[in-house]
């Protein structure tokens, strides 16, 4: 019986790899060859967060006024190789992180928080601030020493089944 070695570059996942000799859809539409297009794993983590705040302006209409908010918050974990242990982060690290990053928002009123003093703690702001913890905690090593060579992150806020913002951004290893 003949051995087959699996070859993670040629995987047929996702569409990374022509089936039948066929273009995928995604190559096809952008018009990348494979060498053309970066390949990334994922992992993603999430959690929630509960608090309250005010908006400032008219374009927020009765958002004006204080009131409630809970968001589920995803967080995805980018880099292009598997570490030693064939992960991407450590998963229960990485929740434990997100855990921490929240703390201090979670049943809290937003606007009598110093540090958001005069802002307008929108779902974009917010899933930038949650990401610029995220990254400390790699930066600082609580994610493990295998965070280092995350190349990427995106924080999502979902407001709603239909509405959501989010903050990607690459980082450095």
């Amino acid at each position: 019986m003949r051995s087959i070695a699996f070859e993670p570059s040629r995987a047929p996942f996702f569409g990374c790899f022509p089936v039948s000799g066929k273009r995928s859809a995604a190559r096809a539409l952008s018009g990348k060859g494979r060498s053309e297009m970066k390949s990334m794993y994922t992992v993603c983590v999430r959690d929630h967060v509960m608090l309250a705040h005010s908006l400032n302006g008219e374009v927020f209409g009765p958002a004006q006024k204080l009131h409630g908010a809970t968001y589920v918050v995803d967080v995805e974990f980018r880099r292009p190789d598997l570490d030693k242990d064939g992960i991407v982060v450590d998963i229960g690290l990485a929740s434990q992180a997100l855990r921490s990053a929240l703390a201090n928002l979670n049943y809290r009123n937003l606007d009598d928080e110093p540090a958001f003093k005069s802002r307008n703690t929108t779902t974009e702001f917010l899933a930038h601030v949650i990401f610029e913890r995220l990254h400390e905690s790699i930066q600082s090593g609580e994610l493990g020493p295998g965070a280092r060579q995350l190349t990427s992150m995106r924080v999502t806020l979902h407001e709603s089944h239909i509405a959501w913002a989010a903050y990607e951004c690459e980082i450095e290893p």
